[in-house]
């Protein structure tokens, strides 16, 4: 295979460049884990969030190409957080407009994402067989598969797919990838069309994690309702120790005006140019503001300057590779029989319920 010894191995699903923010001179940055069973320590920013071919593609010329075309955008991302350094802000469209992708994809680009796609297609897959019935699982399987199955395959399909949680499922690296850049091309405009405030902290610093942006859920919303990037009221980004960047509830510009007034569009032009951004010196309430919830959209690390120690919130979640779940009646029991009526022997009466 062409290139295949230049073919980079280890591939990070929060980029090096964006931790260097949070590091020592030396790249050194102190790591802590949620499993109790491990003690935090300080690593390279070389050796944390990233896993061994996470975005490697089998069977291309350069099985790591889409892992050097994120360079390229995380690269563009890094040199705009430069100028924010730098005191140039706000930033121009295209930089807002590159910036806002760079983050929906940080959003989605982690091993929980690929954790939840695996996790909600497993629960599916137990509704369609269980529902279907022990009868017509080698119908199902031979729909699904293209072969007709022994008894034995029967059994074992059966008895994987209905188990609890359903069946092992590995998501392949491409459709990962897929999922990830049409999911962030969809979020982009969620954080493009929020008024932006750059945070800007002196005694305090920031920590960040291996999801590192937060949603903040509406006061107004009640505590069971979801959130989203079109619901939050905010989305914060640690973009290094001592900046934040809050992209604030867009619904301030919109007050009073219905859809379909002209104003509309004006205002939203507005906040795209960058007319509605501000700068804010830092307080200890916004420091907690992003701290927590840094920990909050967190789901295996915390990472921080190694003299940061204080900033990091006491009570650390239990790690968590599943964002989203389904439960009801994804969690029945299958006693064998079909849910409902009669099916044509491929599971299909069960199927046309799930694609219902």
């Amino acid at each position: 295979m062409a290139g295949k010894g230049n073919t980079a191995k280890l591939h990070h699903y929060v980029p090096q460049a964006y931790l260097r923010g949070f590091a020592t001179d030396k790249g050194r940055i102190s790591v802590i884990p949620f499993d109790d069973s491990r003690k935090p320590f300080i690593s390279s920013v070389k050796n944390v969030a990233a896993q061994t071919h996470f975005h490697t593609i089998d069977g291309l010329e350069e099985p790591d190409e889409f892992e050097k075309a994120l360079s390229g955008v995380e690269g563009d991302a890094i040199s705009i957080i430069r100028k924010f350094e730098r005191g140039k802000f706000p930033p121009s469209e295209a930089d807002r407009q590159t910036l806002s992708f760079y983050m929906a994809l940080q959003s989605v680009r982690g091993p929980d994402t690929r954790k939840t796609m695996e996790h909600l297609h497993a629960k599916m897959i137990r509704v369609e067989v269980g529902a279907g019935g022990r009868r017509n699982v080698g119908g199902w399987i031979k729909k699904n598969y293209g072969i007709d199955p022994t008894p034995e395959q029967e059994d074992r399909i059966w008895e994987e797919a209905t188990q609890p949680g359903g069946p092992p499922i590995t998501f392949p690296n491409q459709a990962h990838i897929q999922h990830m850049v049409k999911t962030a091309e969809e979020l982009t405009p969620f954080i493009a069309t929020r008024p932006w405030i750059l945070v800007q902290f002196d005694r305090r610093s920031l920590i960040t994690s291996d999801a590192p942006v937060s949603l903040i859920r509406n006061p107004g919303n009640e505590p069971w309702e979801g959130v989203g990037f079109a619901t939050a009221w905010g989305i914060t980004l640690p973009i290094t120790r001592k900046l934040g960047l809050l992209m604030n509830d867009p619904m301030v510009m919109l007050e009073g005006l219905k859809p379909g007034d002209p104003r509309v569009q004006t205002r939203r032009a507005a906040i795209l140019r960058g007319a509605c951004d501000q700068k804010q010196a830092g307080t200890t309430a916004m420091e907690r503001l992003f701290n927590e919830h840094a920990v909050g959209s967190a789901s295996e690390y915390v990472y921080h300057h190694p003299d940061d120690a204080q900033f990091v919130p006491d009570d650390l979640p239990e790690p968590n590779l599943i964002n989203m779940s389904v439960g009801g009646f994804t969690d029945a029991e299958f006693d064998g029989e079909p849910w409902f009526g009669k099916t044509d022997g491929h599971g299909n009466g069960a199927e046309d319920f799930v694609d219902s």
